[in-house]
């Protein structure tokens, strides 16, 4: 089938998703595991900032990766902890197998398994399961639900259109490099109604559900962003870089629960010259 066929078919981005789907919440097992167990944490930074990996994270990457080559064998897969599989299809997958690896060591239940899938460069079909809480956020840029219990129910964002009445998430300050980049936040944060940091991938899915208003963050690879661009377009929201670019290849990030907020947001973040890198981020 023809590539643009492929990416413009609304059923078959519908079978990609209940695939993912499929992929992410059978490797939830694996997760919960070692979740608040006594867990040994590497840290592979290699001496610079702490930059943690667990078991958990390298066995559910696996699992995904075998789920993924077993039924797409020429698709490309882009993940966190192993080798990329380069590919000449306009299939990729992306897989962060624990986004929020802080979070996870600590207990807290602010990390998910994120799985997504580009069609020629395009961000189709993004999940994000996290078994601990037994939800599941799943998108299209055509719509965003949640399941939880049994049930599925249709996610849309909140309309604020006023950044005063905004409620901010970030996952850490030290996302942000210190000078410009992180002047900008506090801009933003200061015109803000109300600024919570933590949340990692799970604050992307309060926006999704009409929670929360914005997440602004730094020094995300495309594996942190492009699973979560399905489930915020496709409940109504906006997700840009700094620079209201495309935001699959990651770096300073901006989502908004609609283009009025997101408009806003973005003028008081470029209110003087931005770096265009984020430090690497604290997940």
């Amino acid at each position: 089938m023809a590539r643009t066929a492929i990416a413009s078919d609304p059923k078959e981005i519908r079978e990609y998703l209940d695939v993912a789907v499929s992929v992410a919440e059978a490797a939830g097992p694996i997760a919960l595991r070692y979740f608040r167990k006594p867990l040994d944490v590497e840290d592979k930074s290699g001496g610079s900032a702490f930059d943690p990996v667990t078991r958990a994270d390298k066995e559910i990457e696996s699992s995904i990766r075998a789920d993924l080559q077993r039924l797409f064998p020429d698709h490309g897969i882009l993940g966190e902890e192993q080798a990329a599989r380069d590919s000449d299809s306009p299939y990729r997958w992306f897989i962060d197998p624990i986004d929020g690896t802080r979070a996870f060591i600590s207990g807290v239940p602010a990390w998910g398994i994120l799985l997504g899938l580009t069609i020629d460069e395009i961000c189709r079909v993004g999940v994000m399961h996290q078994p601990y809480l037994g939800e599941t956020f799943l998108g299209h840029t055509d719509g965003a639900w949640v399941r939880r219990g049994g049930e599925e129910q249709a996610l849309r964002t909140r309309a604020t259109n006023e950044l005063g009445s905004a409620i901010l998430y970030s996952t850490h300050p030290s996302m942000f490099e210190a000078g410009e980049d992180r002047s900008a936040f506090e801009r933003v944060a200061a015109k803000s109604r109300m600024m919570r940091f933590g949340g990692d991938c799970y604050s992307y899915c309060l926006l999704a559900h009409g929670l929360i208003d914005l997440v602004i963050e730094g020094g995300l690879h495309p594996y942190d962003i492009v699973p979560l661009i399905p489930i915020i377009e496709g409940a109504g929201g906006i997700v840009t870089d700094w620079q209201g670019g495309d935001a699959s290849g990651g770096g300073l990030i901006i989502a908004a629960a609609n283009s009025t907020l997101h408009r806003q947001a973005l003028e008081t973040l470029n209110a003087r010259p931005l770096s265009t890198t984020g430090r690497e981020n604290p997940r």
